[in-house]
């Protein structure tokens, strides 16, 4: 519940508050103050994050023969070092990382995250086990709300923001939702208000219900490990759709940058755009 309050506010200060609104992650100066305190007083976000690591990155051959395809460079950067400075940049250093294929490439590299200011622990997956099945690896370690990523897209999204979205529509997962011009080669949300009924997979742009994509990155409860089965699980189509039939699914639209690194084409336009996290 919300109540209204009137704040005496040094003019200054409420000018650097009115220059954080935009119209879209910052709504107005009411959802500003709010989003500041929430931050101050803690209690606004995640504690940990699993990002998912262990693709083979197929499309990405010859590039990827030697290095799995989050360790591909970007600004100088391996795909994945920008995905954890985005944790960090929020205050969530609990992260696990699900490697597989070349996975000692990304275990040398990041260590126990501690040169990053993370904490970084593992977990291999033998052979492949999809979105959703690296989740029961660790399932004895999920006691509270977390982060379930892709480390192979580059994003840039106010996640403490996305964790309010989150607590008050009171959701069982929240995925984050970026807008593309053509959504015919992705699977494209069908929404009513907050919460997403489905997706339909590779509509053409003309008949595409709307444009909005995942951006590979969820913010999920505890419960949702519950039904991820054991093995391969693609959690998209093995999860999620339930979740949907139970108007436990959210979709949190955000406006910072996104690229796709899935094919040479998307991450030629990634090394030419891609701008840092903001």
């Amino acid at each position: 519940m919300k109540e209204r309050v009137t704040l005496t506010i040094e003019k200054d200060i409420l000018e650097k508050v009115d220059g954080s609104v935009n119209g879209a992650d910052v709504k107005n100066r009411s959802h500003a103050v709010e989003l500041l305190l929430t931050k101050a007083f803690g209690n606004n976000k995640p504690s940990k994050a699993i990002i998912l690591a262990g693709g083979k990155g197929t499309r990405m051959k010859p590039m990827t023969d030697l290095l799995p395809k989050p360790m591909l460079r970007i600004n100088n950067k391996p795909i994945l070092e920008h995905n954890i400075e985005l944790l960090k940049r929020h205050g969530i250093k609990d992260i696990v990382l699900s490697i597989g294929y070349r996975g000692e490439h990304i275990s040398e590299y990041f260590g126990d995250g501690s040169q990053f200011g993370v904490n970084i622990s593992y977990v291999k997956e033998e052979t492949p086990m999809g979105t959703g099945g690296p989740l029961n690896l660790i399932k004895d370690q999920i006691n509270d709300t977390f982060i379930l990523m892709n480390g192979d897209e580059l994003k840039d999204i106010d996640l403490e923001d996305m964790f309010m979205f989150h607590r008050k529509n009171k959701g069982a997962a929240t995925l984050a939702l970026t807008t593309v011009e053509d959504p015919s080669a992705y699977g494209v949300a069908v929404m009513n208000g907050h919460k997403i009924r489905a997706f339909i997979e590779k509509p053409s742009k003309q008949n595409a219900p709307s444009k909005l994509i995942s951006a590979g990155l969820y913010i999920m409860e505890p419960e949702v490990v519950k039904m991820v089965p054991e093995g391969f699980c693609k959690i998209e189509n093995d999860v999620f759709p339930r979740l949907a039939m139970n108007d436990k699914l959210l979709g949190y639209v955000f406006s910072g940058q996104w690229y796709d690194t899935g094919t040479p084409e998307r991450f030629a336009k990634a090394e030419r755009e891609w701008d840092g996290l903001k």
